[in-house]
């Protein structure tokens, strides 16, 4: 039956103008999972990291630093949407601070480090239909950001969701578009091939590209690592952070024995009985925060020496064909992640980065913060803390506080201030007036079915 739904799957994948690089990644992963890879990295095949770079160590040749930003291109993965937070366009549109989204700050971080360096500096989206036209709207409001000859964006690949129990391509006749998935982010590489980017950007003689999410404000393009990619001719740059208890679940760096190149193991990828090394941050000690520098002519070798296939391990990931709905038919959706590819490019390298540079906005928790005055903004885009130590931890009440609409109706005048705060937990339904200050580990409670309103000028302390 397998060779009937691949069959299947290349051929809704044609009929909806799937590139022909798309359609050859697809059929590779297919042809994995039906002869039962997982993609399980175990940690007898691999050691820990040992010494590694550090940004601040990095040389600052001022020279150097603009030659190398000259040369470099900006990419922001942007094909999400905000449906964790029960927004139904992009998640790069959401305001996050001063009035702002995260693409305007994006924007304008892009403009100042322009001026600041003298460099051309392209910011280039990769986009899904669902983000492209809001998206492209926002970035119109800023005049000189689109550079001559290149795209402002590109567009990510979508592959068929497979029926779990017979790998045919899903139908689900309440919303069509549902049957369809993006291929991870791993996917930058052929969409970066298929849409003709990566050669745009090579004939105007772009060298290296800087790669994040577009809900990381941190990810700043930093003219040192630029320099460091340079200078040391390094094909693949992951920045990475040291590990803390609440990061013992991300993915993290090793060393595979079979040939000592770099390796990037995420959760899906651990097999039951590894879990508690993968956890151990004390043996695998940074991990990814998916701030990529990638040589595009290194780049470019690799996609054309591999038919556009460049092998990334699989990621095998089950849901039901409605995400929203439990009693849809189950799927597979095929993936890979862009931060993999590190074992690809022989010579591989990662840079440890401070936390500054690693800020996403997962969840309203994460909002939060950063819309609090533990965050200052300033004109170029640059987030500074006000804070002392590790931000705040915060945990709201996901009942009231997950969906936007719902925060923002409990945050009226704003959030409270967080600067002096060490933690808040917030259960049940909590409202906040103007003002209001948390001070070092306090926790929040409404009665049952009743809402709690904190006043005004309410300062809120504990331990």
């Amino acid at each position: 039956m397998s060779e009937v739904g691949l069959r299947q799957a290349q051929e809704k994948m044609r009929a909806a103008g799937a590139a022909d690089v798309a359609i050859r990644v697809f059929t590779h992963y297919y042809r994995l999972l039906e002869s039962g890879q997982q993609g399980k990295i175990h940690e007898a095949d691999i050691e820990p990291v040992g010494e590694l770079p550090h940004l601040d160590h990095l040389d600052t040749d001022p020279e150097a630093m603009r030659a190398a930003l000259a040369e470099t291109v900006v990419i922001k993965l942007n094909g999400g949407l905000g449906t964790s937070m029960g927004v139904t366009g992009p998640k790069s549109a959401l305001q996050v601070k001063d009035g702002l989204s995260f693409l305007d700050i994006i924007a304008r971080q892009i403009l100042s480090t322009r001026r600041k360096y003298d460099v051309p500096l392209p910011l280039v989206l990769m986009n899904s239909f669902r983000t492209k036209t809001e998206s492209l709207q926002i970035l119109s409001e800023y005049d000189g950001l689109a550079i001559d000859g290149l795209p402002l964006d590109f567009m990510q690949n979508m592959e068929p969701k497979l029926l779990a129990d017979d790998l045919t391509p899903a139908e689900w006749e309440p919303d069509p578009e549902l049957a369809w998935c993006p291929p991870g982010h791993g996917d930058l590489f052929t969409a970066l091939v298929a849409s003709g980017t990566l050669d745009a950007l090579r004939e105007h003689g772009f060298r290296h590209a800087f790669i994040s999410n577009a809900d990381n404000l941190g990810a700043t393009p930093d003219p040192r690592i630029a320099a460091w990619m340079a200078e040391h001719t390094v094909p693949f740059g992951m920045e990475v952070c040291r590990r803390t208890r609440s990061d013992r679940k991300g993915g993290h760096v090793a060393v595979r024995k079979s040939d000592g190149r770099l390796i990037l193991r995420d959760s899906a990828q651990v097999a039951e009985e590894d879990t508690q090394y993968f956890q151990d941050i004390t043996r695998h000690k940074t991990f990814n925060t998916n701030n990529l520098w990638i040589d595009l002519d290194r780049l470019a070798e690799l996609m054309d020496g591999h038919d556009g296939i460049l092998g990334l391990p699989i990621i095998v990931n089950r849901k039901t064909v409605d995400p929203a709905d439990p009693s849809s038919p189950k799927v597979i959706q095929l993936e890979t992640a862009m931060g993999t590819a590190i074992e690809t490019f022989e010579g591989s390298q990662a840079v440890i980065v401070d936390r500054t540079r690693f800020k996403p906005v997962k969840t309203t928790n994460d909002l939060l913060v950063l819309r609090s005055d533990v965050y200052e903004l300033d004109e170029a885009g640059d987030l500074t803390t006000t804070h002392e130590g590790d931000e705040p931890y915060v945990d709201l009440d996901p009942e009231y506080f997950k969906i936007l609409a719902d925060f923002d109706t409990r945050f009226p005048a704003g959030p409270p201030s967080l600067v002096r705060a060490d933690r808040l937990e917030v259960r049940g339904d909590v409202a906040f007036g103007k003002e209001v200050v948390v001070v070092g580990d306090v926790e929040v409670e409404a009665p049952p079915g009743e809402r709690r309103v904190i006043p005004d000028g309410t300062e809120l302390s504990g331990g």
